[in-house]
């Protein structure tokens, strides 16, 4: 795998992968939304009628107040408090349906962009084909923090961790947890290309 962005015309980013690469990262991101948005709380109070403050809907007060006891979600949604829980409760009470629509929304953004370069549907043979992307600003803001999110949640399946090289080294090459942390180091090159693609003056 050694697919990446360059520097396109007009300070647009270009990317170009092999059709089974621009699958894979469908199908990593498709999960994220997913995650994201299973169990994901309602905006607004049940039974609002006309008559409640609009803004109370708009910031969703009922919202969570509890960490996620999923790990990957716990790390995707994290405390804004480490210290002090009964604030942390607070701050996630509003804010944390706005982040899980902002993440889906980024990961939603990433798959729209592959389908409209050409990546076939789900489902469908995507054979030899390369699929070209061209990005814009709001394009590789989506992607960064979107591919942020998906190499943080195969870290946390994973297990990795600082210094853990000789680990995974020593795994055998037909490992499915050696592939996924080949994945991960690549998804880490992919985005090291966009973020030098991005800001290449």
């Amino acid at each position: 795998m050694t697919s990446g962005f360059v520097r396109g015309r007009q300070g647009r980013v270009q990317g170009e992968f092999a059709a089974l690469e621009a699958d894979l990262i469908r199908h990593l991101v498709s999960q994220v939304v997913e995650l994201v948005s299973d169990d994901a709380p309602h905006a607004g109070r049940p039974g609002a009628g006309a008559s409640e403050d609009p803004l109370a809907g708009l910031l969703d007060f009922d919202g969570p107040v509890d960490s996620p006891d999923d790990p990957v979600l716990a790390r995707l949604l994290p405390d804004a408090y480490r210290d002090d829980d009964e604030a942390a409760g607070e701050f996630r009470r509003f804010t944390e349906r706005s982040m899980r629509d902002q993440k889906a929304g980024n990961g939603r953004a990433v798959v729209s962009s592959l389908t409209g370069a050409g990546l076939p549907a789900v489902g469908e043979d995507v054979g030899d084909a390369v699929v070209e992307l061209e990005l814009g600003p709001a394009d590789v803001q989506a992607w960064l923090r979107c591919l942020t999110d998906v190499r943080l949640a195969l870290a946390i399946r994973l297990g990795v961790e600082e210094g853990d090289e000789d680990y995974w080294d020593a795994l055998p090459d037909d490992s499915p947890q050696a592939y996924l942390r080949d994945v991960y180091d690549w998804l880490g090159f992919v985005q090291e290309t966009l973020v030098a693609a991005a800001w290449r003056s």
